[in-house]
C-alpha cells in the first residue's frame, strides 16, 4: 500500500499565528489514481514559517501512525510532497539545519522516521500543494478562535 502525503505550513507574520495543513492520500489501484483518506488543519500557536513546515510533517508521521498503527506503517510506502524546497532538501540531507529550533524538529521527525518503512520526500511547486496550503492557512487564520484544535480530521 502507498500513501501520498502533502504537508504545508503557514506563519503568518514569520513569526506569528502558525498552522499545519496536511493532506493524505491512498494510491488507487491504478497508480496515477490518489483517493483521499485524511486531511487536517491543526493551529499551531505563534512560530516561524519554516518551523511551521517542520511542524506540520512531524503532525503528518504522527497522524499516520495514529490512523494506521505502529506495526501498519513499517509495510507501507509513503511518499511525502512538500513546496518548502528547504525542508525537502534538509531532510535529504543537501542542506545543513542551522537554526536551534528547527534542528529540535528535524530530530523529531528522524525519530520519527524509525517506526517506518519507505518515506520518500519530494520537492513540488507550491500549485501543486493547494490542499494543504489552503488547510494550513485556515488554521493559522482560525487560531485565535479555537487554539491547537484540529479543524478537518476526515474527507
Amino acid at each position: 500500500m502507498k500513501y501520498i502525503i502533502y504537508t504545508d505550513g503557514a506563519s503568518l507574520g514569520n513569526p506569528g499565528p502558525s498552522g499545519a495543513g496536511i493532506a493524505i492520500y491512498r494510491v488507487g489501484d491504478n497508480a496515477d489514481q490518489l483517493v483521499p483518506f485524511k486531511e487536517y488543519a491543526i493551529s499551531l500557536g505563534e512560530m516561524t514559517n519554516n518551523q511551521a513546515e517542520y511542524s506540520a510533517l512531524v503532525l503528518a508521521l504522527k497522524k499516520m501512525k495514529q490512523v494506521l498503527g505502529k506495526d501498519a506503517v513499517k509495510d507501507i510506502e509513503i511518499e511525502v510532497r512538500a513546496d518548502s524546497e528547504l525542508l525537502v532538501r534538509q531532510i535529504n540531507h543537501r542542506y545543513k539545519v542551522l537554526d536551534a529550533k528547527v534542528q529540535a524538529l528535524f530530530f523529531e521527525v528522524w525519530n520519527l522516521l524509525v517506526d517506518f518503512g519507505s518515506v520518500t520526500f519530494t520537492s513540488i511547486p507550491r500549485e501543486a500543494n493547494r490542499r494543504a496550503d489552503m488547510l494550513s492557512k485556515e488554521s493559522a487564520y482560525s487560531q485565535n478562535n479555537s487554539k491547537n484544535s484540529t479543524l478537518f480530521n476526515a474527507v
